[in-house]
């Protein structure tokens, strides 16, 4: 059974969690959270603003107590943000009230999937392929540790994903 009958999505920009956890979620029957929108709804400011205002720091502290909010839902199907496992507290969360799948896929892909979105702060800059090629380096090993189930999202289209997703699910509920 699924911890509190909640899915949690994991992954860097650009793996697909929002694309893919809307298939999952009309498929399992849950309510679809995106932790990104739940904040900018929150603060009534997209997540640029803040970055550009709060920095980074600030932006992470109002990310983990939101996170921390949501995931005490039940029910829900939640995409995270890339860097919400940078926060030990944050990880422990999703570990402990929720099945976690980790959304992977190569940086050509997410380079390819991010290159004209605006929307992401640690992106805009000269040389986007090196800050993801770093972000990977740094975060795989947080998505590894939190992750129940690894899927590799590349080249596949959103619906396949979720479809296989829905298969392990229903194995591990079994």
């Amino acid at each position: 059974m699924l911890k509190n009958n909640n899915l949690f999505l994991v992954g860097p920009m650009g793996a697909g969690k929002t694309t893919i956890g809307r298939f999952l979620a009309d498929s399992l029957g849950l309510a679809f959270v995106d932790l990104d929108t739940e904040i900018e709804d929150r603060c009534g400011a997209d997540i640029p603003w803040i970055f550009d205002v709060e920095g980074e720091a600030g932006f992470r502290k109002r990310e983990s107590r939101m996170l921390d909010e949501v995931t005490s839902r039940c029910g829900i199907l939640l995409a995270t943000g890339g860097g919400a496992v940078l926060a030990k507290i944050n990880r422990e969360a999703l570990k402990q009230r929720g099945y976690v799948v980790y959304l992977s896929a190569s940086v050509g892909q997410l380079l390819e999937r991010t290159a004209h979105d605006r929307n992401r702060p640690l992106l805009q800059v000269d040389n986007p392929r090196e800050v993801i090629e770093k972000l990977i380096l740094e975060r795989d090993p947080l998505y590894q540790e939190v992750a129940d189930l690894v899927i590799v999202t590349e080249r596949k289209k959103p619906q396949v994903v979720a479809e296989d997703i829905v298969s392990e699910v229903r194995q591990h509920m079994a």
